[in-house]
């Protein structure tokens, strides 16, 4: 996964007034943290950030006055409405440190014919990878399966150096016969109708 470089500003001023006047300058408020190091408020250029984090899991280089820092997202909190970046929760990291991330699981390939349904268990599979390595995501093929047939955590093949930070049988995906459920909603249905009778 290569880096992606953003200058960031200290930043001293705090609360709902500064980050809107932050926001307003087309910038991010953001704190960094980890390392047993305190908290340092910054703000980051809100373009680039927005381009940044449509990679899950981006590694962030950042310049902190005049000193380089590697950094991860933590927690980004984006308007409900409009959708904009409002905050950004930044853990900082070291080549060779180990971190936990989830990364997305994307399927290939097709069902078995009938009419079976796909559930997604988990979207994102918790695993732990070196900081500088994170993939972006895993890809599991489905092809041919069955209704009853479920895909567990130990069953995804993940990336050299990368490992499971979740149980082994834990259900991912598994595969759902929608007769079954049609059914079992007809039988419902008729059970309401003998009770009000």
């Amino acid at each position: 996964m290569s880096e992606v470089k953003l200058a960031a500003e200290t930043r001293t001023e705090f609360g709902k007034g500064a980050a809107r006047r932050i926001r307003r300058e087309a910038k991010v408020p953001a704190v960094v943290y980890g390392h047993g190091a305190d908290p340092v408020h910054i703000t980051l250029p809100g373009h680039e950030l927005h381009l940044a984090l449509r990679t899950s899991n981006v590694l962030l280089a950042l310049d902190i006055d005049g000193k380089k820092h590697l950094a991860i997202p933590k927690a980004v909190q984006r308007d409900a409405i409009k959708g904009f970046l409002e905050h950004v929760d930044l853990l900082l990291v070291r080549q060779g440190e180990k971190v936990n991330v989830d990364i997305y699981v994307h399927t290939e390939g097709e069902l078995a014919p009938g009419g079976n349904l796909l559930e997604h268990v988990l979207n994102a599979l918790p695993v732990e990878a070196e900081a500088t390595h994170i993939p972006e995501s895993v890809t599991v093929s489905i092809a041919g399966l069955e209704a009853g047939a479920t895909i567990l955590a130990k069953d995804i093949p993940l990336p050299a150096g990368t490992t499971l930070n979740v149980e082994d049988d834990v259900v991912v995906l598994q595969v759902l016969a929608a007769q079954a459920e049609e059914a079992a909603e007809a039988t419902e249905g008729e059970a309401d109708a003998a009770a009000e009778a």
